[in-house]
């Protein structure tokens, strides 16, 4: 399971290192394959291949017809690319999904739990000044929490 913040770098040819706490998980599952995709254009989500199959097995179920699954369908395959983790555990990040969320440098990794998350920086560090938690955040929380025991 992924979790946590570890900050990395992109380089010039928009190539992710891993970073090495990641990077334990991933080889521990013998994993190689990711699919590397967005929802937004904001942040990219480097998901394991397995794991990404589960997703695409959950959408399997719902009707290509739901206008929800079509267009989560057209983003992720729009931003998405299947790709291999080379010898120095870099991921290449899809050339329209670096130009439109600014991967380019300084880039933050986020465990999401089953996938990565990838955001510019310094634009998530003003996102998140901007989106503090507030009362009525707490208190949502404290219910969604108390709810599940």
């Amino acid at each position: 399971m992924f979790r946590g913040n570890h900050p990395a770098k992109v380089d010039e040819k928009g190539r992710l290192k891993l970073p090495a706490a990641f990077k334990q998980l991933v080889d521990a599952a013998h994993v190689t394959q990711f699919y590397v995709t967005s929802v937004d254009g904001k942040s990219a989500e480097i998901w394991p291949l397995p794991e990404w199959e589960k997703r695409e097995e959950q959408l399997a179920t719902s009707s290509t017809m739901d206008d929800a699954v079509r267009k989560y369908l057209n983003l992720t395959s729009y931003y998405g690319q299947q790709v291999e983790m080379d010898a120095q555990a870099r991921i290449l990040l899809p050339q329209i999904l670096r130009g439109s969320a600014k991967l380019d440098a300084e880039v933050t990794v986020f465990g999401m739990r089953t996938y990565l998350e990838v955001h510019n920086r310094e634009a998530f560090e003003q996102n998140l000044a901007a989106n503090e938690l507030t009362a009525e955040d707490r208190k949502a929380m404290a219910a969604i929490l108390s709810q599940r025991g």
